[in-house]
């Protein structure tokens, strides 16, 4: 099989996603990319993020692609574990204190920065409505940072979420109470706790 046909295939088991990353990785050059791209045969989605042709643009994955240290949070993370039925207008992620927000803030996205402790709590993997795997902090970590006085989530989200959760077969009330006292939301937690469960 010929470097263009590899690079196909890899799209193919990828959802029709390919990336410069995973393309050099597999020890191909990236001239055949250039090829590609110049024949049709695949499209540039964004900066290192190329799709096949009939393939939706996933554009939560190719944000990660391209900010690999952003964790989706806030309300983009309730869209992504369908505890809201709202679509992010602005997709939010969450960055280490110290990286430099520019570029994120050049392609619109909400930018959140915490210490290291509390960046990597709760961190956990999720599949996109384009059914890519992207990082986004876990359902639990998610309804606390939500609660969370910075974070101006509407309260309508807010309670929506927590009803949508409450029903879930899936929830740990007691992980959910471990990060609520790590970020400090205990109380609030409480009063939603007690009205739902």
């Amino acid at each position: 099989m010929g470097a263009t046909e590899e690079i196909i295939k890899m799209a193919k088991e990828n959802h029709g996603t390919v990336t410069t990353a995973m393309v050099v990785a597999a020890g191909i050059s990236r001239g055949n990319i250039k090829y590609l791209v110049d024949k049709g045969m695949i499209e540039k989605s964004a900066r290192g993020v190329y799709i096949l042709p009939e393939v939706w643009d996933d554009e939560i994955f190719n944000l990660q692609s391209r900010f690999k240290r952003g964790i989706y949070s806030h309300e983009t993370a309730l869209f992504l574990w369908d505890l809201t039925n709202r679509t992010p207008n602005r997709y939010q992620m969450t960055f280490p204190a110290n990286y430099n927000l520019t570029k994120p803030k050049e392609e619109n996205i909400r930018c959140v920065q915490c210490n290291k402790a509390l960046y990597d709590l709760g961190v956990s993997e999720v599949i996109t409505p384009g059914g890519n795997t992207v990082k986004a902090y876990s359902v639990e970590r998610t309804l606390c940072d939500i609660l969370r006085p910075h974070s101006h989530v509407d309260i309508q989200i807010v309670t929506e979420a927590f009803k949508r959760y409450a029903i879930r077969p899936d929830k740990n009330i007691p992980v959910l109470s471990e990060y609520a006292k790590t970020l400090k939301v205990e109380k609030k937690l409480r009063a939603y706790l007690e009205v739902l469960l």
